[in-house]
């Protein structure tokens, strides 16, 4: 077991971070040597599996990233923007791999991360899952060869506990319909509907959401032309496969060049 990369997991608490904790947990590829909650959490200094109600794990929850990161192989990240940017800073100085699935960035919080990237591994992506990355391929061809007289609209679903929107799936997914049709996202994107609006622009992009319950994640990208309409679908019923993605983004990025990487470089499914 000592000879397993070593996975520290930031945000533990939360719904990811503590799949997170069980699916390394049951992993024969990794070990689980870290976990990182922010200060002032209740969890502090408490083994992690007694703070998640089961039996001792040996791991002790901690709000040192200095202390924890420097013995891991790899930090799993699924928090808030300014937190994921800070850590960024810690795992690039200590050379180890960051696996980031938080969304929400800003164009600061970006250029940081891409900073952090020239002497560490960075792999961030707004979904982990292979059904996801899969989807966001398709997208692209699809939308490259329908032409501006197929309206593209992208409607997602999340739970109401989700606090950003549209979501980063649906993002990437506009990113991939913008880049199938040679245009840039911010240019053709409609990312809000209400009032008198008047009629839909040529060629433009519209996003969608809706919150309620207990959604883990829905994504349909449509294709809406006179008469017909393709419609592309991924639905998630187990947050399971996000942190399985994750967990092969960290084990991916062990010997990589410094770099900025997604789980399309993970899953091999770029085009060359």
């Amino acid at each position: 077991m000592g000879d397993l990369p070593g996975i520290v997991i930031n945000g533990v608490s939360g719904r990811m971070g503590q799949m997170l904790v069980r699916v390394v947990g049951e992993s024969a590829q990794a070990r689980l040597t870290g976990a990182l909650e922010r200060p002032g959490h209740p969890w502090i200094g408490q083994d992690l599996g007694r703070a998640m109600g089961g039996a001792d794990l040996g791991v002790v929850v901690s709000d040192d990233p200095l202390e924890v990161v420097a013995t891991a192989h790899a930090v799993i990240d699924f928090t808030a923007p300014a937190a994921s940017v800070d850590l960024a800073t810690i795992t690039a100085q200590a050379r180890v791999v960051h696996v980031i699935g938080t969304t929400g960035f800003e164009d600061a919080h970006l250029k940081r991360l891409a900073a952090a990237a020239r002497h560490a591994v960075i792999v961030r992506a707004g979904n982990m899952s292979l059904g996801v990355n899969l989807l966001v391929q398709l997208t692209k061809r699809v939308a490259a060869a329908l032409d501006e007289s197929f309206d593209i609209e992208i409607v997602e679903a999340h739970h109401n506990q989700k606090v950003d929107a549209p979501s980063g799936t649906a993002l990437m997914l506009g990113e991939a319909a913008a880049e199938g049709r040679n245009v840039v996202l911010e240019t053709v994107a409609d990312r809000g509907r209400d009032g008198i609006t008047g009629r839909r622009e040529r060629g433009h992009i519209g996003f969608a959401a809706i919150r309620g319950g207990d959604v883990v994640g829905e994504h349909d990208v449509i294709f809406a032309g006179a008469g017909e309409r393709v419609v592309l679908r991924h639905i998630a019923t187990d947050r399971a496969i996000f942190a399985r993605g994750a967990l092969r983004a960290a084990l991916w990025g062990q010997g990589k060049n410094p770099g900025e990487y997604d789980m399309i470089d993970v899953l091999g499914l770029r085009a060359e």
